[in-house]
């Protein structure tokens, strides 16, 4: 059987998602919903939200998708599966996403320390307050050495995490985000220890029983070189990560992965998708920093081109609670990927500027172009967000795919692009 398949978002991650699955054997056809001017020459786009959950019934039954893969978020917190599994017309579908109790390892900063508590997942010590409880949120600061570690509670797209080398500008920060910084996302706020170390992003699929492990990735979280400057979206991305080795990865899974998987299974909580840990390694020892319940964005534009198995065939086993009978196989060249960024971006920024050169990207698989940010008016690709593009090199080693992607960013152009240096070399020191 082949199948009908529909990708939600129209991000850098779900362009690298559909990329993908455009390439399984047991692809039919692709749509994505809205998709962006890259995924056009992929898949079918539908107009409208990944909020709108009727249309996406409508587009569900008008094309008789077998499977949907949810990209962001929102549509899982939400509860877009609840949605699917409640409905007599969707319940047979095939959908790639946690219901909503699972999306709360993202939806909540709150529910995912207390799970990672509850099963000994190793995580830095946290307390959360909310408006009212000023003074005992500066009375907990006082426990803990500088940098000083502050995050929004709910949803605030990659940018609800704040750290602050300065005891009085975290005490006015807390209230700003209790007086709406981040909207009711900050209505919460978790004040966690400060874990020095190297960041690492390890991606897993499972169908609640049984676990895929996906390449990991590093990403770059900065705007600015050597890691200066305001908090992203994310700059770039590498994968394989060099300091990630057998060993580290094989406390992760044991430490980290397994009692996950245990402890959702434990808590009665039926999940089927992604699960993102943000880790840190801290004295050679994993922390979970966070969890997502999709894929990360930039790091899937890494991931996914190191992956050289059926992907569209492991979402599938993994949606009809059969993934123990797939095998993952990967690449060992090294991905790396380079975001190019609106002017002023992450703060405020003008959209609507043309883009210029992508005809002469190199077009072998060596080389991949994902869009983020982009749209098409009448015929001509403008910028129309922050993230713009992502332009992914391969190669046997950093080196060789640093000097691919940046050869190839250099031949863009639009009013205002911004990009970093520096991706991949803090790896080669």
């Amino acid at each position: 059987m082949n199948y009908n398949v529909l990708v939600l978002g129209s991000g850098g991650r779900e362009h690298a998602l559909a990329w993908k699955i455009s390439k399984s054997k047991k692809l039919e056809k692709l749509f994505c919903l809205p998709g962006n001017p890259g995924m056009e020459k992929l898949s079918e786009l539908i107009p409208g939200s990944v909020e709108d959950f009727n249309l996406i019934k409508s587009t569900v039954l008008e094309h008789k998708i077998d499977l949907v893969v949810c990209g962001p978020e929102n549509p899982l917190v939400n509860g877009i599966r609840d949605f699917f599994e409640n409905d007599p017309s969707l319940k047979k579908v095939l959908f790639i996403g946690p219901a909503k109790t699972g999306a709360m390892l993202e939806g909540s900063k709150k529910f995912a320390k207390t799970f990672m508590q509850n099963h000994n997942i190793p995580t830095a010590r946290y307390k959360t307050f909310t408006k009212g409880e000023e003074k005992e949120a500066a009375d907990f600061l006082e426990t803990l050495n500088p940098p000083y570690v502050l995050k929004a509670d709910g949803l605030a797209a990659g940018k609800g995490v704040l750290i602050l080398d300065d005891k009085q500008e975290a005490i006015d920060s807390i209230n700003e985000m209790f007086s709406g910084k981040f909207s009711d996302a900050g209505k919460t706020v978790l004040i966690e220890e400060f874990l020095s170390g190297i960041e690492a992003s390890v991606f897993v699929l499972t169908d609640g029983k049984d676990y895929m492990i996906l390449p990991e990735a590093k990403d770059y979280k900065r705007i600015s070189e050597n890691d200066t400057g305001l908090n992203t979206g994310g700059m770039g991305a590498v994968s394989p990560v060099p300091f990630a080795d057998k060993a580290f990865m094989q406390k992760v899974e044991n430490r980290i992965i397994k009692p996950t998987i245990q402890g959702l299974q434990e808590d009665k909580i039926p999940y089927c998708g992604f699960i993102f840990i943000g880790l840190m390694k801290h004295d050679n020892e994993p922390y979970v920093i966070e969890y997502n319940v999709r894929m990360g964005d930039p790091e899937t534009e890494a991931v996914m081109p190191r992956i050289e198995s059926d992907f569209l065939s492991h979402l599938i086993a993994a949606a009809e609670f059969r993934l123990s009978e797939e095998t993952i196989k990967i690449s060992k060249k090294t991905a790396l990927t380079v975001i190019a960024v609106s002017k002023g971006y992450p703060e405020s920024y003008k959209k609507g500027y043309t883009i210029t050169g992508l005809d002469n990207m190199e077009t072998e698989d060596n080389v991949i172009l994902f869009h983020s940010g982009t749209k098409s008016d009448d015929l001509v690709i403008k910028t129309a967000g922050g993230r713009v593009l992502a332009i992914t090199a391969l190669s046997n080693n950093i080196i060789g795919s640093r000097a691919k992607a940046y050869d190839n960013i250099k031949k863009i152009e639009f009013d205002g692009i911004n990009y970093r240096r520096d991706i991949g070399f803090d790896l080669l020191k």
